[in-house]
């Protein structure tokens, strides 16, 4: 089978070859042919678009190879609609996408892979979400208190004006009695 290696790393001051390594020795294990291998350094998993990643999508459209190796799923997308969108397309075009450290592989048509790929793929987005939350508690800039957020008050409620938060009983008897 026809395969291409894709890696990032998100500084130039870390090493591809580490994946890359992993990548190689399952490909000449399992007999594979390594069509190309391509590298994105110094870019964020966040972002959809980079500059070898993009390459590798033109290259699975042209049907240059049958199947793509990464070596953890956050190294080829942070959201699940970026992963979701990329493994539509790879399934549309006939290409297995298999990562090695959750040892998964969409060339199994099975509903649980499947499955297992999105939960894990929420998993990656989560951890880059909890990546960019503030450290000092704080909301960001452009962000509020979170007071919009508060549900609304239920039937015949209005938001903040319980009785007992005024010093009222929760009984009814602030009312005057029914005029007959």
């Amino acid at each position: 089978m026809k395969v291409a290696l894709y890696a990032r790393v998100s500084t130039d001051s870390q090493d591809p070859e580490v994946q890359l390594h992993a990548l190689r020795t399952l490909t000449a294990q399992r007999g594979w042919e390594i069509v190309e291998e391509f590298v994105d350094r110094g870019y964020s998993g966040a972002k959809e678009s980079r500059p070898a990643l993009d390459q590798l999508m033109r290259a699975a459209w042209a049907g240059r190879f049958q199947a793509v190796l990464v070596w953890r799923f956050d190294r080829f997308a942070r959201s699940v609609k970026h992963l979701v969108t990329a493994l539509d397309t790879f399934r549309s075009r006939n290409v297995a996408f298999i990562s090695l450290q959750e040892q998964l592989d969409t060339s199994s048509p099975s509903p649980i892979e499947r499955a297992m790929f999105t939960i894990i793929g929420a998993m990656a987005q989560l951890e880059r979400d909890i990546i960019r939350e503030p450290r000092d508690g704080r909301p960001r800039a452009g962000q509020g208190s979170g007071a919009e957020a508060r549900s609304a008050p239920g039937p015949g409620r209005r938001r903040g004006h319980s009785r007992a938060s005024r010093g009222g009983s929760l009984a009814r008897r602030d009312r005057a009695p029914a005029q007959l």
